[in-house]
């Protein structure tokens, strides 16, 4: 695919992928295509290009998503990139409410941000037929499906998906692209690169097949309709050096890259999905015994809450938070909040019965913890509530706000003395040990991705709520703070 229009120059101008990765990417015909594995492989530039294949249709809408809209509207992020190539095809651009591009045809190209999970739901209804996230491994699993509803098209363009990614071998991402990389090394299995596969999806479990054929006759399905649930996906690779024109227009870029540390080397330069810093140390998967169902023989339940509630820019939302939510917030996308539900059996065991991780704003997060505790208290009886808890009176007062919030409940407020590494051993102890038990769920995965990925993993928002929560278990009460029961 390539452009050419005129210049103020004599000379034209041409635009057109780069020969090798890139390309294969612009011709992948597979329903969803992932370009990724490494920094500076020309990723935003390939999600812009393939806009540019349909931008003669009127009614032709592509969606592109970043995490924030800072993002999108930093410095040689994606509205700067795209303001190298769409001026010169005749479009026009808008800032408000999301960043647009409009061609002259009417073809338009929104790049939109979505930081909290509920923000998916602004989309409900819409039709999109190019649906495109830039950083997908910044977005949930469940953010991803449910704009994957949105994929629908009535402008004569079949429905598609586009994506790039860097390595996070703790995202979703690295389960879904896994058949793509090799399971020894965690770099891309080059002989895999853009084969097609397909899957289904059933009660958020992804089923993949060598072919739709497979699926078809698996599931039982038959009719048209039926068939159109099968989607076909591609992941293909990139780095740096499948990027010429960057590497001829900064030659020094490499050496930037080069001069990371050994961790960030492999991620960013190599393209490695399973590189950890020293993962394991403290938690380990295969130390946990699964269970079905609820054990018979817990005496005393805890849910404690790891909370961070405001994204980016939205700092008015934590108005009449506690500090606690406050100073964890953070201007990345390991501003969520974790409540963790913790079990102590007869035998001495420790069951994990439920995980919650969201990332919502501060209000929503209030209704949240007061909904959670009608919930547990009503499946598991008297469910003690642990929220952090600020130094001095200030945090006094915010302590007893969640209190009166939660009036009916028995809550404690604790000040988290210590480090991170610090509160989590105990817990750590009792895993390693062997004495913990998971409850059999959808959040499995997440929840052990990241206890392994801790101390080192930039997500620590399950581990600190679960730390608490056993810490509550094994003390009765706080050993700061205060305690309440009405």
């Amino acid at each position: 695919m390539a452009r050419k229009y005129k210049s103020e120059t004599k000379a034209p101008i041409i635009i057109r992928p780069q020969q090798g990765k890139q390309e294969m990417f612009l011709r992948s015909p597979a329903d969803i295509c992932i370009y990724g594995g490494a920094a500076g492989g020309g990723k935003t530039y390939a999600l812009l290009l393939e806009c540019l294949r349909h931008i003669e249709r009127k009614n032709f809408e592509a969606v592109i998503f970043r995490q924030s809209r800072p993002q999108i509207l930093s410095a040689g992020g994606l509205y700067a990139t795209s303001q190298e190539i769409y001026p010169y095809l005749d479009a026009t651009s808008v800032l408000t409410p999301n960043v647009q591009w409009r061609f002259p045809s009417g073809a338009k190209v929104t790049f939109a941000h979505m930081f909290y999970e509920k923000e998916k739901y602004n989309w409900m209804g819409s039709q999109i037929p190019l649906l495109m996230f830039d950083e997908l491994t910044h977005f949930t699993e469940s953010q991803f499906f449910y704009l994957f509803s949105r994929n629908r098209s009535t402008c004569g363009v079949k429905p598609y998906i586009r994506a790039t990614c860097n390595p996070d071998g703790e995202s979703w991402v690295a389960k879904f692209i896994e058949w793509w990389l090799d399971p020894e090394t965690g770099y891309a299995d080059e002989s895999r690169c853009g084969k097609i596969r397909y899957f289904v999806r059933r009660n958020n479990i992804i089923h993949w097949a060598d072919s739709p054929e497979q699926l078809y006759e698996e599931f039982g399905l038959y009719t048209t309709e039926e068939m159109s649930e099968v989607k076909s996906v591609a992941f293909i690779s990139a780095k740096l050096t499948d990027n010429n024109a960057l590497l001829k227009h900064d030659p020094g870029y490499i050496g930037a890259l080069k001069a990371m540390s050994e961790f960030d080397q492999e991620q960013l330069l190599n393209g490695n999905w399973k590189i950890r810093r020293s993962a394991g140390h403290y938690f380990k998967r295969a130390k946990a015994q699964m269970l079905t169902a609820v054990p018979t023989d817990v005496t005393k339940w805890v849910r404690a809450w790891d909370l961070a509630a405001t994204a980016p820019g939205e700092d008015d939302d934590n108005e009449g938070l506690p500090q606690a939510m406050k100073r964890n917030t953070r201007n990345d996308d390991s501003a969520y909040t974790a409540g963790v539900l913790l079990g102590k059996r007869r035998n001495g065991r420790v069951f994990v019965a439920d995980v919650i991780n969201v990332r919502e704003n501060g209000a929503d997060v209030r209704q949240l913890i007061l909904n959670t505790a009608a919930s547990d208290n009503a499946l598991y009886g008297n469910v003690t509530v642990r929220l952090p808890q600020d130094p001095g009176q200030a945090g006094k007062d915010q302590a007893q706000s969640f209190v009166r919030m939660l009036g009916g409940y028995t809550v404690t407020t604790a000040l988290e003395s210590g480090d991170k590494v610090t509160r989590a051993e105990p817990f750590s102890s009792q895993w390693l040990a062997g004495n913990v038990d998971v409850k059999v769920a959808e959040w499995n995965d997440d929840y052990f991705r990241q206890l392994e990925n801790f101390p080192v993993g930039k997500l620590k928002d399950m581990v600190d709520a679960s730390a608490n929560a056993y810490l509550e278990l094994e003390n009765g009460k706080p050993e700061f703070g205060y305690s309440f029961s009405y």
